[in-house]
């Protein structure tokens, strides 16, 4: 018999990762597959049963190839002309935990549960972060 876990019975943990000297595309994937809940044997499609993830050192994260000089953000800001582009080097320094938000995103579902689903990504540049209280369990991503 398949026992559906929904939403309210998912047994939620909090995450710590560092992302130092990690690959963004590699890492982006790993933490979409814990927030998801892809990891666990109770994982449903259509249910949130994933876990909270906080990342740090978000400004340490690395790209390889030529992808620092040729990746680019791009946007429209709604007006005639607007749109509006950054590369990776200068996105970095601004405001280096869109890149990693950016990427994750990229990775959910396109619908209200993937929008949900990425309110429990928590990023920040530095190595504090506000979240001491939950107590995440410290996890590395490296590969095996």
């Amino acid at each position: 018999m398949t026992r559906f876990i929904n939403t309210q019975s998912a047994d939620r943990r909090w995450y710590l990762v560092d992302a130092k000297d990690q690959v963004l595309g590699r890492f982006a994937t790993r933490i979409a597959t814990i927030i998801r809940g892809k990891n666990k044997p109770t994982f449903s499609p259509n249910a949130d049963t994933g876990d909270f993830v906080v990342v740090i050192n978000a400004d340490k994260i690395k790209v390889t190839g030529k992808r620092e000089e040729l990746k680019t953000y791009s946007w429209h800001t709604g007006y005639p002309g607007g749109r509006k582009t950054l590369s990776f080097n200068k996105m970095k320094e601004r405001k280096p935990e869109f890149i990693i938000m950016n990427a994750v995103k990229g990775m959910l579902p396109k619908n209200r549960l993937g929008n949900l689903l990425l309110k429990k990504l928590k990023v920040y540049a530095g190595e504090e972060h506000p979240h001491q209280a939950q107590q995440p369990e410290t996890i590395s991503l490296m590969e095996k």
